[in-house]
């Protein structure tokens, strides 16, 4: 039987059968509990961003902390540098959570980008059995077909003074001939012994509790809470050589050889200068 396009039986929950709901109820009962960061978790159908509706509902005063809100389809999905990017309906893992980290120094909060990559690599590594590599600031990496895909990103966006929301959007299901771009990649094109959704994204926000507790308790610091050793483990940027092409239409060729204590990738350039990079666009030149 060809697999077809959930789109094509206006909507019905199982046309697509590769492709069942997520069990919100299920998802609550093993997440939001007594003493856990996650307060409230919702599964919508479709939304716009997923980010976009968590930040207002934060500046309307809906939610708490550890506010999770899932879309099972995403329209306008938000990456990076205002970039737009959608897929298939329940192809995927489209969410949003909502951190305030009261008690760690705002200058620290750049890191909750890279402390998302390291939780969600590791939970699809051990839910999905898919090596997970991470591309400075924050895409998941995987291999198909002996070449390196991005398969997921991940946008941190402040929500006021005091909360930031992160958004998580993973490729799981897509099928070769429904990629947005043919660099793109999906876990089940990189061989995933699962493609469930629900326990993969309860592993996902398990780590990412974990991380986030660990990096809290050390007041945000990336080298007690073992974040930054643990990013530059599993950052497939260090060690290659890479374009950073930077605000005003500026780039930097070098070897990238570490992130510094602020989540900054550190680039040797020829002339023998390390440049710390905070934004930019990252392009891998060589493998590592």
């Amino acid at each position: 039987m060809t697999p077809h396009n959930a789109a094509d039986d206006n909507g019905s929950r199982w046309s697509d059968l590769e492709r069942p709901p997520l069990n919100a109820a299920a998802l609550r009962r093993a997440l939001v509990r007594e003493g856990s960061l996650w307060s409230h978790l919702d599964v919508v159908p479709r939304t716009g961003s997923t980010n976009s509706d968590l930040v207002a509902r934060a500046a309307a005063g809906e939610v708490a902390e550890g506010a999770v809100l899932v879309a099972e389809e995403q329209t306008a999905g938000k990456g990076r540098l205002d970039r737009r990017w959608s897929a298939p309906p329940r192809s995927g893992l489209f969410f949003s959570v909502l951190l305030r980290p009261a008690e760690v120094p705002v200058a620290r909060w750049g890191w909750l980008p890279l402390l998302t990559g390291v939780a969600v690599a590791t939970g699809l590594s051990r839910a999905a059995g898919v090596d997970t590599a991470l591309k400075w600031p924050n895409d998941l990496l995987v291999t198909v077909g002996g070449e390196e895909r991005k398969a997921g990103g991940i946008l941190a966006e402040r929500a006021g003074e005091d909360s930031v929301v992160i958004g998580v959007g993973i490729n799981v299901s897509l099928r070769a001939d429904e990629l947005p771009v043919p660099q793109a990649g999906s876990l089940g094109l990189a061989g995933a012994v699962s493609t469930d959704r629900d326990p993969l994204l309860r592993a996902v926000l398990r780590g990412l509790e974990e991380w986030y507790e660990r990096w809290r308790a050390a007041g945000g610091d990336p080298a007690v809470s073992g974040l930054q050793e643990t990013y530059a483990a599993g950052c497939a940027t260090l060690g290659r050589t890479v374009r950073a092409e930077l605000p005003g239409d500026r780039s930097i060729v070098g070897e990238a050889v570490a992130v510094d204590g602020d989540g900054r990738l550190v680039i040797a350039t020829g002339e023998g200068v390390q440049e710390p990079v905070g934004a930019g666009d990252i392009v891998h030149l060589r493998p590592a």
